[in-house]
């Protein structure tokens, strides 16, 4: 149960519609068009998370989803990448139904790449189906939180180390790239620990197969209270992603949530 009240939102209206810049594949900086959509509330109640805070209590009918992505990109200026991120896993079908996600993909066969949220656990068939039938190329991404031991079990992630793995290793198996999201300073850690576990976490998920590491520092999440919350500091965010820039095995980026 949440301490705080979600924020108000449309289930005919995508919850934002943006574009940024994002250093690709290619060593070039490209536009990223990015829809988030509003849907149910993801069913993984992670500590650290707040994205619930922009959630339905109720899982949406068929077509709802399929309909704010169409007005969506009515908005979006031309690129050739699009992130479709949905608060939780773009195939957990209480979120998004089936059918949508496959209509979804009949709608941006232009687009060169597309990037979805998924949790390992929902790694599977569903995912396998999609990218094959999907004209763009999928990249998918993926908490992996931390490798810290004695952090990520208390994250409320339902997720191990080997289920990260295999989530990754499956998808690689089928032409999927890999994103992986590592938190800086996660919760019950100092400012050191927290720069030495997100650095041991770029090195595991590049170790696996992940193509790109975005570093979040934590944000507070006023709706949790099981932990102290310390916010990170600047240079912290500047070493750990510098760390993983020199290592030359993929794109690290870092996600300041503009608040750092």
């Amino acid at each position: 149960m949440h301490l705080t009240i979600k924020n108000q939102v449309d289930e005919t209206k995508a919850n934002g519609v943006f574009s940024e810049p994002e250093l690709t594949r290619k060593d070039i900086v490209e536009d990223h068009n990015i829809i988030l959509t509003t849907n149910k509330e993801c069913s993984f109640k992670c500590v650290m998370c707040d994205l619930w805070k922009n959630t339905l209590d109720y899982s949406v009918k068929e077509g709802v989803i399929l309909n704010q992505v169409k007005d969506a990109l009515i908005q979006l200026p031309p690129a050739q990448h699009l992130k479709l991120y949905n608060a939780g896993s773009f195939f957990d079908q209480q979120s998004i139904p089936k059918h949508d996600t496959f209509a979804i993909a009949d709608l941006i066969q232009e687009y060169e790449t597309l990037i979805v949220e998924v949790h390992p656990k929902l790694i599977g068939s569903d995912c396998f189906e999609f990218s094959k039938y999907l004209k763009p190329q999928l990249d998918v991404a993926m908490g992996l939180e931390t490798v810290d031991p004695s952090v990520l079990p208390r994250l409320d992630k339902s997720m191990t180390l080997d289920d990260f793995e295999r989530a990754t290793t499956a998808m690689l198996e089928h032409d999927i790239f890999v994103r992986a999201f590592i938190l800086l300073r996660a919760p019950w850690q100092t400012e050191d620990e927290g720069v030495y576990w997100a650095k041991e976490s770029i090195d595991f998920a590049q170790s696996i197969g992940v193509e790109c590491c975005t570093v979040i520092p934590l944000r507070p999440n006023p709706g949790n209270m099981t932990f102290e919350f310390h916010a990170p500091l600047t240079e912290s965010l500047d070493e750990v992603v510098a760390y993983g820039i020199s290592k030359k095995k993929g794109r690290v980026f870092g996600d300041s949530w503009d608040a750092i």
